[in-house]
């Protein structure tokens, strides 16, 4: 499908979206599943094959129905009143923009967002999201695949900080944290306890303490929350953006070449002037020589 063209009205109609995003996230208090939509539509993105990635493809029954997206039919119900409010807004930044929000309406860092992806109708094949039931090797193959890094596994997984797992979609019940619908550091702060009465603990969690690589990062998130929030808004925006290269809008287009002409402009003027003193010079020089 062709990329939208991203405008300025285009602009206006993400900032309309934002605003019914933020309504519709604190009335539903639906904040962790559209995380989940975004992680998991942007999550399929393989960086050597440059298929999958966030293009909206989850929409469709194909993906949404793979085990891991088990319950994400509930997040791209709620958010169908948003996208006929705003048809000019693709799926795939519609899912995304809604991960953004989620994440700044319970706390967490501003991450920038950039519009412009376009939509897919061609569906992943299953098996390219994290199984919660492995360890280190199966999140490193998953988030490598995508051309994420160490740090980056560790920093998106603070984002379990907001919700439960739930056991009739992943096999798990539980939340993370005391408060998962607050998006801070708790998650690492919970994760290095030993014991952590009624919270959740998953493999692949557990796999960020075993690994030295991983375990450097979430010591530093648990005593640092700034420098996680600093590190997961970088991270979230790459995954955002998995494949997808954003386009100069119209509006910086016409800037550009308004600056362009303007830049033309003034050294045609500078040659005219150039131009006009070598003149005067050559003419004062021959009536020097007549006299």
């Amino acid at each position: 499908m062709a990329a939208p063209v991203v405008d300025a009205g285009y602009l206006k109609e993400i900032d309309k979206a934002r605003r019914d995003l933020r309504a519709l996230i604190a009335s539903k208090n639906c904040a962790p599943i559209m995380l989940r939509l975004a992680w998991h539509d942007a999550g399929t993105y393989d960086v050597n094959t440059k298929t999958g990635g966030p293009n909206g493809s989850i929409r469709h029954e194909e993906e949404y129905n793979h085990g891991s997206n088990a319950g994400l039919k509930i997040a791209i119900d709620l958010l169908e009143p948003v996208k006929a409010k705003h048809p000019r807004i693709t799926y795939a930044d519609l899912y995304q923009l809604a991960g953004v929000v989620a994440v700044e309406v319970t706390g967490g860092p501003t991450i920038d967002f950039v519009p412009g992806r376009r939509d897919s109708s061609v569906c992943p094949k299953e098996g390219r999201l994290p199984d919660a039931k492995k360890g280190s090797s199966h999140l490193r193959d998953i988030f490598y695949r995508m051309g994420l890094s160490d740090k980056d596994i560790v920093a998106l997984s603070g984002g379990h900080t907001l919700g439960r797992a739930h056991p009739e979609r992943s096999g798990f019940e539980g939340a993370w944290t005391n408060e998962p619908l607050k998006f801070d550091n708790s998650y690492f702060v919970e994760l290095l306890k030993e014991e952590s009465e009624g919270l959740l603990k998953l493999p692949t969690d557990k796999a960020l303490l075993e690994d030295p690589q991983f375990r450097h990062f979430v010591e530093l998130y648990a005593k640092d929350e700034d420098v996680f929030f600093k590190d997961y808004e970088e991270s979230h925006k790459k995954l955002s953006e998995l494949g997808f290269t954003p386009r100069r809008t119209s509006g910086s287009a016409a800037k550009a070449d308004a600056n362009s002409s303007a830049v033309l402009a003034h050294s045609a003027f500078g040659v005219a002037v150039a131009a006009a003193v070598v003149i005067v010079s050559y003419f004062y020089e021959i009536s020097k020589r007549s006299k």
